[in-house]
């Protein structure tokens, strides 16, 4: 199943610049995972934002329930999720 994923950061001013850099660097971290596992198959920053808009693929809707509310920096985003299907014109066999 693919969703887009549209995740925005909102980190308070203040918030502990040690502990910021710290969540920041997991977050990276686990996001190389499940990109490597072909979970998290797409990212693009948003321009002029602490955003990004993403593609997953997952097995359901509770896997990615569970691997958002697993995010680093989960409790700084606000997170919209759009469903998806392929395009029957699509070209790419992959986009199931």
């Amino acid at each position: 199943m693919l969703f887009m994923v549209e995740m925005q950061v909102n980190i308070p001013l203040g918030f502990d610049a040690e502990e910021g850099a710290r969540l920041k660097l997991a977050e990276k971290m686990r996001f190389q995972e499940l990109q490597a596992a072909g979970t998290w198959r797409h990212i693009w920053r948003v321009v002029g934002q602490y955003a990004n808009v993403s593609v997953f693929d997952v097995e359901s809707t509770s896997q990615l329930h569970d691997i958002l509310m697993g995010l680093p920096l989960y409790p700084f985003m606000t997170i919209k999720v759009t469903p998806l299907c392929r395009h029957p014109s699509s070209m790419h066999e992959d986009d199931r």
